[in-house]
């Protein structure tokens, strides 16, 4: 990737409290105007590695840049130039929606002549120009969250990052979210989303998955999706898939099977469909599981998340 490129790039960072290593030895970079994911379950080093790249953490070892940027002697540079958004969406709740617009104008030091236009902008993207007057409090999780967003992208910065901002929103928000985030990208700025939601990975054009402080892949969704997993995954539909999902589990032969919604998806060691089908069929004959419908899948991101994680733990 040429340098001019390059928005964020980390190199063999580590960043350790006492003894253990919140992050251990990741390294990537991201293109500008990428929408790049950080993928994992909670405790797995994603907020440590944000904090790190906002300058508001120094690393233990190891290189990182945002921009032009270093993060171990210019984290106050970092802090000017670009937007964050955390878990908790900073926001002041016995503030109102324009208190809290105008707040963040003084933080980020928004121009005076274009504060009433970028307050404006986001009071439009977020859809509160009749609820401006209202305290933040009062707002539903959607509204909270998108005023969130603008307030962290209203001097423009060249990066943006999201830590967990869908958290505990419904799925039509988040939906809505994502959105937003994709007319923010394509103007040119990079998105840096941390997120332990398969289904909102898939939106990232790019994606890192991390486990225990360890990057354990690095992608985009069908790269990780069609090479990440050896074997083949199949999803049943039978009567009793509690009982079934039991037996599969307890079978040596069957590398992983997990239950999503009524249905079990099964990760086998045989690419060979034939070889494949066969050892499911057998295996719930066996155990006396009436068959509905078997077949063939690409793999989910969250069968291909569990078949690494199992491989490292």
């Amino acid at each position: 990737m040429n340098e001019n490129e390059i928005a964020v790039e980390v190199a063999n960072l580590v960043k350790k409290f006492g003894n253990f290593a919140a992050v251990d030895d990741i390294s990537f970079q991201i293109k500008k105007g990428e929408v790049f994911g950080f993928l994992g379950p909670n405790g797995a080093g994603k907020t440590t590695t944000i904090k790190i790249l906002c300058g508001l953490l120094t690393p233990t070892s190891g290189k990182g840049r945002v921009g032009e940027y270093d993060v171990f002697t210019q984290s106050e540079k970092i802090k000017e130039n670009i937007g964050y958004m955390s878990q908790k969406f900073s926001l002041y709740d016995d503030l109102t929606v324009e208190q809290n617009i105008d707040f963040y104008s003084g933080i980020y030091k928004v121009k005076k002549e274009k504060k009433k236009e970028r307050k404006e902008w986001v009071l439009k993207m977020a859809d509160l120009e009749e609820k401006r007057n209202r305290k933040t409090a009062d707002l539903a999780l959607g509204w909270k969250q998108r005023l969130a967003l603008g307030c962290a992208f209203l001097h423009e910065p060249p990066v943006l990052f999201l830590d967990e901002p869908t958290s505990g929103v419904d799925p039509i928000s988040r939906r809505n979210f994502w959105d937003l985030i994709y007319s923010i990208s394509d103007k040119g700025t990079t998105v840096f989303v941390t997120t332990h939601y398969m289904d909102e990975a898939e939106y990232c054009r790019r994606l890192a998955l991390i486990f225990r402080g360890k990057l354990v892949r690095l992608g985009t969704p069908e790269e990780l999706k069609g090479k990440s997993i050896s074997g083949s995954v199949w999803e049943v539909e039978c009567k009793n898939p509690i009982e079934a999902l039991d037996s599969l589990q307890k079978d040596k032969r069957v590398i992983e099977a997990s239950l999503f919604g009524m249905k079990i998806h099964i990760l086998v060691p045989f690419a060979r469909e034939e070889e494949a089908s066969a050892l499911v069929s057998q295996i719930l004959d066996e155990n006396k599981i009436e068959v509905i419908r078997l077949q063939k899948i690409v793999p989910s991101l969250e069968d291909v998340f569990v078949s690494l994680i199992r491989e490292k733990a």
